[in-house]
Protein backbone atom coordinates (compact mmCIF):
# COMPACT_ATOMS: atom_id res chain seq x y z
CA UNK A 1 0.00 0.00 0.00
CA UNK A 2 2.85 2.33 0.34
CA UNK A 3 4.20 1.98 -3.02
CA UNK A 4 0.81 3.28 -3.81
CA UNK A 5 0.20 5.61 -2.00
CA UNK A 6 4.08 7.22 -3.09
CA UNK A 7 2.45 7.12 -6.82
CA UNK A 8 -0.67 8.63 -6.08
CA UNK A 9 1.04 11.66 -4.51
CA UNK A 10 3.69 11.73 -7.32
CA UNK A 11 0.31 11.77 -9.47
CA UNK A 12 -0.75 14.89 -7.39
CA UNK A 13 1.90 17.19 -8.74
CA UNK A 14 0.09 17.26 -12.22
CA UNK A 15 -2.57 19.16 -10.10
CA UNK A 16 0.23 22.14 -9.74
CA UNK A 17 1.68 21.70 -13.18
CA UNK A 18 0.40 24.28 -15.51
CA UNK A 19 0.07 23.59 -18.96
CA UNK A 20 3.52 25.12 -20.40
CA UNK A 21 1.68 25.86 -24.13
CA UNK A 22 -0.58 28.36 -22.21
CA UNK A 23 2.68 29.57 -19.91
CA UNK A 24 4.21 30.73 -23.88
CA UNK A 25 1.14 32.17 -23.93
CA UNK A 26 1.46 34.57 -21.26
CA UNK A 27 -2.20 33.23 -20.12
CA UNK A 28 -2.15 33.76 -16.24
CA UNK A 29 -3.07 31.00 -13.77
CA UNK A 30 -3.19 28.47 -17.17
CA UNK A 31 -4.82 25.18 -16.57
CA UNK A 32 -2.98 22.13 -14.84
CA UNK A 33 -1.98 18.98 -16.55
CA UNK A 34 -4.62 17.18 -13.75
CA UNK A 35 -7.07 19.75 -15.64
CA UNK A 36 -6.58 18.76 -19.01
CA UNK A 37 -6.77 15.34 -18.28
CA UNK A 38 -9.83 15.84 -16.19
CA UNK A 39 -12.14 17.47 -19.39
CA UNK A 40 -10.45 15.24 -21.78
CA UNK A 41 -11.52 12.45 -19.72
CA UNK A 42 -15.62 13.62 -19.72
CA UNK A 43 -15.05 14.65 -23.45
CA UNK A 44 -13.84 10.94 -24.50
CA UNK A 45 -16.98 9.39 -21.91
CA UNK A 46 -19.48 11.39 -23.15
CA UNK A 47 -19.13 11.27 -26.97
CA UNK A 48 -17.36 7.80 -26.84
CA UNK A 49 -20.91 6.57 -25.68
CA UNK A 50 -21.97 7.72 -28.84
CA UNK A 51 -20.25 5.87 -31.04
CA UNK A 52 -20.60 2.64 -28.57
CA UNK A 53 -17.40 2.51 -27.61
CA UNK A 54 -16.14 0.38 -24.80
CA UNK A 55 -16.27 3.16 -22.05
CA UNK A 56 -14.23 1.68 -19.42
CA UNK A 57 -10.96 1.87 -21.82
CA UNK A 58 -11.77 4.88 -23.41
CA UNK A 59 -11.89 6.41 -19.27
CA UNK A 60 -8.90 4.70 -18.28
CA UNK A 61 -6.56 5.26 -21.50
CA UNK A 62 -7.86 9.50 -21.02
CA UNK A 63 -6.56 8.97 -17.46
CA UNK A 64 -3.44 7.88 -18.45
CA UNK A 65 -2.64 9.40 -21.79
CA UNK A 66 -0.53 12.75 -19.66
CA UNK A 67 0.46 10.67 -16.28
CA UNK A 68 3.87 10.68 -17.62
CA UNK A 69 4.51 14.62 -17.47
CA UNK A 70 4.71 14.07 -13.60
CA UNK A 71 8.34 13.24 -14.84
CA UNK A 72 8.99 14.36 -18.81
CA UNK A 73 8.34 17.97 -19.96
CA UNK A 74 4.96 19.17 -21.94
CA UNK A 75 6.15 19.69 -24.86
CA UNK A 76 4.71 21.83 -27.54
CA UNK A 77 4.43 22.14 -31.13
CA UNK A 78 6.64 24.98 -31.36
CA UNK A 79 9.85 24.05 -29.14
CA UNK A 80 12.91 23.51 -31.56
CA UNK A 81 11.44 27.32 -32.97
CA UNK A 82 11.39 29.28 -29.40
CA UNK A 83 14.36 32.21 -28.62
CA UNK A 84 14.63 33.36 -25.11
CA UNK A 85 13.75 36.43 -26.33
CA UNK A 86 9.62 36.43 -25.00
CA UNK A 87 8.99 39.43 -27.31
CA UNK A 88 10.49 36.86 -30.23
CA UNK A 89 7.78 33.97 -29.09
CA UNK A 90 5.13 36.30 -29.49
CA UNK A 91 5.83 36.36 -33.07
CA UNK A 92 6.14 32.66 -33.38
CA UNK A 93 3.01 32.02 -32.01
CA UNK A 94 1.48 34.31 -34.48
CA UNK A 95 2.16 31.09 -37.12
CA UNK A 96 1.65 27.74 -37.13
CA UNK A 97 4.99 25.86 -36.75
CA UNK A 98 6.19 23.99 -39.97
CA UNK A 99 9.22 21.75 -40.07
CA UNK A 100 10.63 19.20 -42.38
CA UNK A 101 9.47 15.29 -42.33
CA UNK A 102 13.26 14.48 -41.04
CA UNK A 103 12.58 16.84 -38.04
CA UNK A 104 9.06 15.74 -37.13
CA UNK A 105 10.19 12.19 -36.98
CA UNK A 106 12.97 13.09 -34.44
CA UNK A 107 10.77 15.49 -32.40
CA UNK A 108 8.44 12.48 -31.96
CA UNK A 109 10.96 10.01 -31.24
CA UNK A 110 12.49 11.73 -28.69
CA UNK A 111 8.89 13.16 -26.97
CA UNK A 112 8.16 9.42 -27.08
CA UNK A 113 11.30 7.82 -25.64
CA UNK A 114 11.21 10.82 -22.84
CA UNK A 115 7.74 10.03 -21.61
CA UNK A 116 8.24 6.39 -22.20
CA UNK A 117 11.19 6.41 -19.78
CA UNK A 118 9.01 8.66 -17.60
CA UNK A 119 5.76 6.65 -17.20
CA UNK A 120 8.52 3.39 -16.35
CA UNK A 121 9.64 5.61 -13.54
CA UNK A 122 6.38 6.79 -12.45
CA UNK A 123 5.09 3.21 -12.23
CA UNK A 124 8.11 0.98 -11.44
CA UNK A 125 6.78 0.39 -7.95
CA UNK A 126 3.36 -0.40 -8.82
CA UNK A 127 2.14 -4.23 -8.76
CA UNK A 128 3.25 -5.41 -12.13
CA UNK A 129 -0.62 -6.56 -13.70
CA UNK A 130 -1.00 -2.50 -12.98
CA UNK A 131 1.71 -1.49 -13.71
CA UNK A 132 1.42 -3.54 -17.43
CA UNK A 133 -2.32 -2.42 -17.62
CA UNK A 134 -1.01 1.79 -17.95
CA UNK A 135 1.82 1.17 -20.04
CA UNK A 136 -0.66 -0.95 -22.64
CA UNK A 137 -3.13 2.42 -22.17
CA UNK A 138 -0.49 5.02 -22.83
CA UNK A 139 0.73 2.68 -25.82
CA UNK A 140 -2.49 2.42 -27.06
CA UNK A 141 -2.92 6.15 -27.00
CA UNK A 142 -0.06 7.28 -28.86
CA UNK A 143 0.60 4.45 -31.20
CA UNK A 144 -3.29 4.25 -32.10
CA UNK A 145 -3.80 0.37 -31.28
CA UNK A 146 -7.66 0.28 -30.52
CA UNK A 147 -10.32 2.42 -32.09
CA UNK A 148 -10.15 3.62 -28.30
CA UNK A 149 -6.90 4.72 -28.23
CA UNK A 150 -7.31 6.47 -31.35
CA UNK A 151 -10.53 8.11 -30.00
CA UNK A 152 -9.09 9.54 -26.84
CA UNK A 153 -5.72 10.83 -29.04
CA UNK A 154 -8.70 12.89 -31.06
CA UNK A 155 -10.54 14.07 -28.09
CA UNK A 156 -7.65 15.15 -26.16
CA UNK A 157 -6.36 17.94 -29.46
CA UNK A 158 -10.26 18.72 -29.54
CA UNK A 159 -9.96 19.59 -25.59
CA UNK A 160 -6.65 21.41 -26.50
CA UNK A 161 -9.08 23.53 -29.36
CA UNK A 162 -11.57 24.39 -26.43
CA UNK A 163 -9.38 25.66 -24.04
CA UNK A 164 -7.43 27.99 -26.24
CA UNK A 165 -10.95 29.24 -27.62
CA UNK A 166 -11.89 29.62 -24.07
CA UNK A 167 -8.55 32.23 -23.20
CA UNK A 168 -9.02 33.56 -27.13
CA UNK A 169 -12.24 34.72 -25.57
CA UNK A 170 -10.87 35.78 -22.15
CA UNK A 171 -7.57 36.84 -22.81
CA UNK A 172 -7.37 37.54 -26.50
CA UNK A 173 -3.79 35.96 -26.78
CA UNK A 174 -4.80 32.91 -28.91
CA UNK A 175 -4.02 32.81 -32.67
CA UNK A 176 -7.42 30.88 -32.72
CA UNK A 177 -8.08 30.75 -36.93
CA UNK A 178 -4.80 28.83 -36.69
CA UNK A 179 -6.27 26.82 -34.22
CA UNK A 180 -9.80 25.84 -36.29
CA UNK A 181 -7.65 25.04 -39.10
CA UNK A 182 -5.40 23.02 -37.30
CA UNK A 183 -8.32 20.92 -35.76
CA UNK A 184 -9.84 20.70 -39.22
CA UNK A 185 -6.49 19.42 -40.48
CA UNK A 186 -5.73 16.36 -37.76
CA UNK A 187 -9.39 14.96 -36.76
CA UNK A 188 -11.38 12.39 -38.94
CA UNK A 189 -13.68 11.01 -36.56
CA UNK A 190 -17.44 12.46 -37.79
CA UNK A 191 -18.56 12.96 -33.88
CA UNK A 192 -15.58 14.58 -32.61
CA UNK A 193 -15.60 16.93 -35.97
CA UNK A 194 -18.96 17.69 -34.87
CA UNK A 195 -17.89 18.73 -31.67
CA UNK A 196 -15.06 20.93 -33.36
CA UNK A 197 -17.70 22.52 -35.46
CA UNK A 198 -19.79 23.88 -32.43
CA UNK A 199 -17.38 24.77 -30.60
CA UNK A 200 -15.85 27.28 -33.26
CA UNK A 201 -20.22 28.49 -33.66
CA UNK A 202 -20.09 29.18 -29.84
CA UNK A 203 -16.78 31.28 -29.86
CA UNK A 204 -16.08 33.02 -33.39
CA UNK A 205 -20.03 33.57 -34.70
CA UNK A 206 -22.07 35.74 -33.79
Amino acid sequence: MKDILNFLIEVGELKRKPRRGWLLHQIKNPETTAEHIFRTTIIAWVLGKKKRLNLERVIKIALVHDLCEVYSPDVTPYDPLLPKDKKKIREILKKWPKFTNNLKIRKYNNKYKSECRALEKLTSKLPSDLKAEMKNLWLDFENGLTKEGRFVKQADKVENLLQGMEYWKKHGRIQYRLWIRWIKEILDDPILLELARTIENKFCKK
